[in-house]
């Protein structure tokens, strides 16, 4: 940690050239723990956005970077009449599909693979990123950003969740925490404020954007199109 505050550079599989994703997915074992732990720091924030975001007025979704399917699973739990899926890097295709059936609803949410940098994202009334735009640098995000506004419908949402950082600076240990983490574990990646969020998403041309609490140190940044 020390030269890593010192240097601003990442201290794992970077440091050396390596990329930290790519020796997670190309170990079979390990991807499926890295998945299963993604489920585990998202539950509660899932269970929160199928409560508190108004599905009603939608009918599909698309998780964006879903790793086994947690947020769309419980979403699709909670509303019958949503359908939708994932889209992640192939690999986390059977990942995927083994969790959707162990809750009966593989005919109502499908895997999409692709790359979220190299291809186009499906399109969907609403699209999620949960615990993403933080492992990515300014320029990363903004294209995210860009590429979720493309792929919406006029009258679409993007969610952004993620542990906030409150715009104060001072009361969300834990995502300060995870800002430190980001540093230690990717090139260029940070965690920020909601203020920093609904900016960018501003930038990128969404109409109206709210910022709200969901579970824990997470809340979500929701934009509209």
């Amino acid at each position: 940690m020390t030269e890593g505050l010192r240097t601003g550079e990442p201290q794992n599989e970077a440091k050396t050239g390596g990329d930290l994703f790519a020796a997670v997915y190309a170990d079979p074992a390990r991807l499926r723990q890295f998945a299963r732990a993604m489920t585990g720091v998202s539950a509660g924030a899932a269970a929160a956005l199928a409560a508190r975001f108004p599905w009603g007025r939608y009918h599909t979704l698309l998780d964006v970077g879903c790793a086994e399917g947690a947020v769309p699973v419980q979403i699709a739990l909670s509303h019958e009449h949503i359908t939708g899926g994932g889209f992640d890097l192939p690999v986390l295709e059977p990942v995927f599909e083994d969790y959707v059936e162990s809750f009966n609803l593989g005919n109502r949410l499908q895997f999409h693979a692709g790359d979220f940098f190299a291809d186009p994202l499906p399109s969907a009334d609403v699209l999620v990123m949960g615990h993403i735009l933080h492992d990515w640098n300014m320029d990363e995000k903004l294209v995210l950003l860009r590429k979720a506004h493309d792929a919406l419908p006029d009258g679409g949402a993007l969610i952004i969740y993620e542990a906030i950082i409150d715009d104060e600076r001072r009361a969300n240990a834990f995502g300060l925490l995870m800002s430190l983490n980001m540093l230690i574990e990717t090139p260029g990646g940070f965690d920020f404020t909601g203020a920093d969020c609904r900016r960018w998403m501003d930038q990128v041309g969404f109409r109206e954007t709210y910022i709200e609490a969901l579970a824990g140190p997470d809340s979500m940044v929701v934009g509209f199109k």
